[in-house]
């Protein structure tokens, strides 16, 4: 009976029910019959168990009936929810056939359980293992429609009779194996190319273009340096999507969480529902309304309004609860989801807790249940975390989370950085993880509390233990390297200590044998060694701007080879091209030509000359090391001079000698023409001078030296002005500076009281002005009391770029504490370094400046030779540019000082030196004006360098040039005359030396300018070449016939901004006009317009002019005393 009903295709349920009622309403009517008459009797009780009966097995047929409809594949059209997402919606509408209510629900009994899977629906409730392994294999045919068995399957249980599906993927055909090569031969770069990366790059084949670029780069056929473009590009570029923003405030439809099986049931409210559930929590009732149409989550998720409300405050969307209780009317549909989301699984965790009998977890089970071990794993310390910080809903994502369980087996603690990505509601998990003390809530919060604080507590105590371990281990290591360094560092002054004093003993002892055969040296043939080492102490050295330049200025001494038995080996400070050194050699070798007047006898002096670069100037480009320092560091420099030198009589003529050049003189094993180095740096300064000049009683200016502090200086400064009341100026200067960088000064005339002080000392008188103390007090209170602030407001320092402020020349001036700053030079000018540990011990000394407007400088150049003779080997005018106080030049010889009177001063003072122990050369520094009371030329000794100058090198190359002598006793600076031209007509040679013999041209006089320091930016942007043909177009040049002219001096070819002039004339304001023109030349030929530039030749040149207007006034003042001086001898 069932096989027929289930193949009749009319609707038999409703045939059913219609019998169902027909017999329930006949057998009321049977109850309520009537028997009137008489009758024959009716069994009543018979016709109800004939009724009874027939509707048992009316019942019977109608389970049998639904127990068929059960077991088929119902295929039920869409249903389409109110108010789901896009991604639950159904396709199709619901028919009008399913929108009809069923009154009796209970008729279904299989359709009141709860089905969270796929499953049997003919299989038993409890099942032994073997037999749910079956069935999940049937499942998986009956999911797998590839599966040969799946049509069957169907066929048998359910009476689907589905087509057969081809497999239209065709068989691979069997292949033969061939043994062999697979790969052919590519091209690779040829060897000439690798050879020679000049040529052009092979041609590449399309068939080689086909294996890519990476290949094409790796055989060498595209160079590693391409600069590649692929056409068309791997990135393409797309216009972006730009969102509404009302779309960022619509409401969300509300979703369903959790993992539902295809053939799961959802309960749809219908419209016609209008009951209220009765036994729901009466607040969640008034907060949450009931909606029509909303799709309820699965039982499993939500268990109470607790569960609902935390749901609701995490998503903020609308969920309708599952709790229905008698509901009216209702239909039971199967959900039809999207594809997409059928993959999705989420696992919630409440409080901590997981459900593992959730349909959603044993649906994500079953999916993933060949990597189940991992997911466990991560699923119970993830379950932990939440529960130690006591969060009260976790929702995992099922897809992450079976990526992350992966990479948790190795590391099996990982951190909440790592976990949160695996959630769904990541932000407010991280919001209660991130409370703090939120992991001391949970359910062991106590205990974990009690944990931590033992553990801190511990670890407090074991790191304060270790921390004082390390701590002792520390001082013990610095106390045992420092004791270590402090032995080997006395060890090391010991060692330097005992050498130092070695080279001492030697340098004495090779000093006496010098002077013992100093005439026989003298006079044979020898090898002078110049060393230009500026040995400068090391601060002193770091504030000089280009060091090696500065000690390159004295290239003239070359010119010593102008004597026949004299080699020069010249150290040069700085490496120099073989331009440079062709330019010295071809000057130097006009030797022949200077002495005879001929310009064609140009001798070869490579023999005789050698100039040498120690290698270690490179390797310490930024030490500021001395000159000497780099020749004692230079091993390979010291064997070459060696060889040199081997077998010949030699000296060293040094500069401002240091301890290396000592240690330079033992390993050379020859002697140097100078003092030592102590006494040197002693008497070079502007204190130890002073004790010269004081020993040697000649005429100073009034000053004081020794000035090491503040209040010193204000007092003596005080007495100064007091007993020097016409001097307006007052000079500072610091010990250890030189060429009037470290000098600053002060005008009186900024005191209040200066000019009551001047008047009492007229109304008093200068003799009892100087005599009577008594009556200067009142006037050294005054100033006094005035002098601190007026000095500190007005002293200005000479040179702005050493010393910007009087406040950084008085700290190096007084050097009031130990530890005092040092200058650097640098591109963008001077900076001040501090260097500590550094005690600084100079002074200075406070002196008047000459009361006169027209003041001369002049420096003469002494040499004590080792025998004691004292002689005079150049003197100069000075020449200032920008600053009285400083030198850029000067003329030689002197015009300022009767040469007796000057010749007198300087034998003083080299006799003072010498019973100093002062040898070889030095320089003195004298000022000469006239005296505004007395009118009388007055001589004042200033300064004193015990160092080659460079005026001596300069006078060097301007005596080597003109072949001329310069005699400093009378002033003179002669020059051979002009060589007689020789007549055509033979003549005997007897005659013609008879001839030569009888006519003696007199000597001829002539001046010469000399300058160093002429300093040009734009030097540097001019070749040498090109400069001397600048020269040689404006006629600039040097007559050897004549002995006058110009000459010039390369001091270095890589910054090249600094140039060495001589002029030569017949007079001293011709040789001046010849320098000015020379530097107008100059400058004009090199500037740009209108751009500034550094450079000291507009300001030379204004000197000069000075100086020539002086000049023609003091010639015609001679020329009148000349003529009244004839005027008087005539009468």
């Amino acid at each position: 009976m069932a096989g027929h009903i289930a193949s009749n295709n009319t609707d038999v349920g409703h045939v059913l029910v219609k019998v169902q009622e027909d017999l329930q309403e006949l057998k009321e009517k049977i109850s309520h019959i009537t028997i009137h008459g008489e009758a024959a009797t009716v069994s009543i009780q018979t016709l109800e168990t004939a009724i009874h009966r027939t509707e048992m097995g009316i019942k019977s047929h109608a389970a049998e009936y639904l127990n068929v409809i059960n077991r088929q594949v119902l295929t039920l059209p869409a249903v389409e929810y109110r108010n789901m997402p896009a991604d639950h919606t159904s396709a199709a509408p619901v028919p009008m056939a399913f929108n009809k209510l069923i009154k009796r629900p209970e008729v279904y009994p299989s359709l009141s359980k709860k089905h969270h899977g796929i499953q049997l629906w003919n299989a038993p409730q409890h099942i032994s293992p073997g037999t749910q392994h079956k069935h999940a294999m049937d499942m998986k045919v009956l999911h797998d429609p590839t599966n040969p068995k799946n049509r069957l399957f169907l066929h048998e249980n359910y009476g689907i009779q589905l087509p057969v599906i081809k497999n239209d993927m065709p068989e691979a055909p069997l292949q033969k194996l061939i043994k062999g090569t697979t790969v052919g031969t590519l091209a690779v770069l040829p060897a000439s190319h690798r050879e020679n990366p000049a040529l052009l790059p092979p041609f590449v084949s399309e068939k080689d273009a086909r294996k890519g670029i990476l290949s094409l780069i790796e055989r060498g056929l595209i160079p590693p340096a391409s600069d590649l473009t692929v056409d068309p590009p791997f990135v393409q570029h797309r216009a972006a999507k730009i969102h509404d923003i009302q779309e960022k405030y619509k409401k969300p439809a509300p979703e369903i969480f959790g993992t539902y099986p295809k053939n799961a049931y959802c309960i749809i409210v219908s419209e016609s529902y209008t009951d209220e559930p009765k036994h729901l929590d009466k607040k969640l009732s008034s907060r949450q309304p009931f909606k029509m149409g909303t799709v309820t989550p699965a039982p499993s998720f939500m268990s109470s309004a607790k569960d609902i409300r935390a749901v609701q405050h995490l998503l903020g969307k609308e969920i309708v609860p599952f709790e229905f209780h008698q509901p009216q009317y209702f239909q039971v549909l199967p959900i039809q989801r999207h594809q997409e989301y059928s993959q999705a699984y989420y696992v919630t965790i409440f409080n901590g807790k997981i459900d593992y009998m959730a349909p959603d977890l044993l649906a994500f089970k079953q999916h993933y249940q060949l990597y189940w071990g991992h997911i466990l794993s991560f699923l119970e310390y993830l379950e932990k975390k939440l529960r130690e910080y006591d969060v009260p809903v976790a929702i995992i994502q099922g897809q992450k989370l079976a990526e992350f369980s992966v990479v948790f087996e190795l590391n099996s603690r990982p951190k909440w950085e790592d976990l949160l990505p695996v959630l769904k509601n990541k932000e407010f998990v991280e919001e209660f993880v991130k409370r703090p003390g939120q992991q001391y809530k949970g359910p062991d919060g106590i205990e974990i509390a009690a944990t931590k604080i033992q553990a801190i507590w511990r670890q407090y105590q074991s790191r304060t233990a270790y921390l004082i371990v390390c701590r002792q281990k520390w001082a013990a290591g610095v106390i045992s390297i420092s004791w270590l360094m402090r032995a080997q560092r006395v060890r090391v002054k010991k060692t330097l200590k005992q050498s130092r004093r070695r080279h001492l003993e030697n340098f004495r002892s090779r000093a006496k044998h010098l002077a013992a055969n100093w005439n026989r040296i003298k006079a044979s043939r020898r090898t002078i060694i110049h060393i230009p080492s500026l040995g400068h102490a090391e601060s002193l050295r770091a504030s000089m701007p280009d060091i090696d330049t500065q000690q390159n200025l004295q290239m003239g001494r070359l010119c010593d080879i102008r004597d026949d038995n004299i080699d020069v080996i010249y150290i040069c400070p700085l490496w120099i091209s073989e331009d440079v050194i062709q330019y010295y050699m071809k000057l130097l070798g006009l030797q022949e030509a200077v002495k005879t007047g001929i310009p064609e006898k140009v001798a070869d002096i490579e023999d005789r000359l050698k100039v040498i670069t120690p290698e270690t100037v490179k390797q310490f480009p930024n030490h500021h090391l001395c000159l000497a320092t780099h020749l004692k560091y230079s091993p390979k420099t010291i064997k070459r001079i060696k060889n040199l030198i081997e077998g010949k009589a030699a000296y060293i003529v040094g500069g401002l000698l240091h301890q290396d050049d000592l240690a330079v003189a033992d390993m050379l094993n020859v002697p140097i023409l100078g003092p030592e180095p102590k006494v040197a740096h002693l008497y070079s300064t502007k204190s130890g001078g002073k004790r010269i000049f004081a020993s040697a009683c000649v005429p100073m200016p009034p000053g004081e030296y020794d000035i090491y502090n503040l209040q010193q200086m204000h007092e003596v400064l005080v007495q100064l002005i007091l007993e020097n009341v016409e001097i307006k100026r007052w000079l500072f200067k610091v010990d250890a500076e030189f060429g009037g960088r470290g000098t600053a000064y002060f005008d009186v005339s900024h005191l209040k009281c200066y000019k009551q002080i001047l008047k009492e000392c007229r109304e008093v008188g200068p003799a009892e002005w100087l005599m009577k103390k008594w009556i200067r007090e009142p006037a050294e209170l005054k100033l006094s009391r005035e002098l601190p602030g007026i000095l500190a407001e007005h002293a200005q320092p000479a040179n702005k770029k050493i010393f910007p402020t009087w406040e950084k020349f008085l700290q190096m001036f007084l050097c009031q504490a130990d530890v005092y700053q040092l200058l650097e030079y640098g591109p963008r000018g001077v900076k001040w370094l501090t260097a500590p540990n550094q005690v600084c011990s100079e002074g200075g000394v406070m002196e008047a400046y000459p009361p006169s407007d027209s003041v001369t400088n002049l420096t003469i150049d002494m040499l004590i030779e080792p025998t004691g003779e004292v002689s005079m080997v150049s003197c100069g005018d000075q020449i200032h540019s920008k600053s009285p106080l400083e030198c850029w030049g000067s003329t030689v010889p002197q015009c300022s000082i009767d040469p007796g009177n000057l010749h007198s001063v300087c034998v003083k003072i080299a006799e003072a030196c010498k019973s100093r122990g002062v040898i070889g050369f030095f320089s003195i520094d004298l000022v000469t004006f006239i005296h505004p009371h007395t009118m009388e030329q007055q001589v004042w000794a200033t300064d004193l360098d015990l160092a080659y100058s460079d005026q001596l090198a300069m006078t060097q190359l301007m005596l080597f040039i003109s072949n001329g002598k310069l005699t400093c006793k009378t002033n003179t600076f002669k020059v051979p005359p002009k060589p007689l031209e020789k007549k055509r007509n033979p003549r005997s040679k007897e005659s013609a030396m008879k001839e030569e013999a009888q006519i003696q041209l007199p000597f001829m006089k002539r001046y010469g300018v000399l300058s160093t320091q002429l300093k040009h930016t734009n030097l540097s942007m001019v070749q040498y070449s090109v400069l001397f043909k600048i020269f040689k177009a404006h006629g600039i040049g040097f007559d050897i016939k004549e002995r006058q002219g110009t000459v010039f001096m390369l001091h270095e070819d890589s910054k090249k901004d600094r140039l060495g002039m001589i002029t030569i004339g017949e007079d001293l304001q011709g040789a001046l006009l010849t320098f000015a023109r020379n530097l107008s030349v100059i400058h004009q030929e090199i500037s740009a317009p209108n751009v500034q530039l550094e450079n000291n030749f507009q300001a030379a040149i204004k000197d000069i002019e000075v100086i020539l207007g002086v000049t023609i006034v003091n010639k015609s003042k001679t020329k009148e005393d000349y003529a009244i001086t004839a005027l008087e001898a005539l009468t």
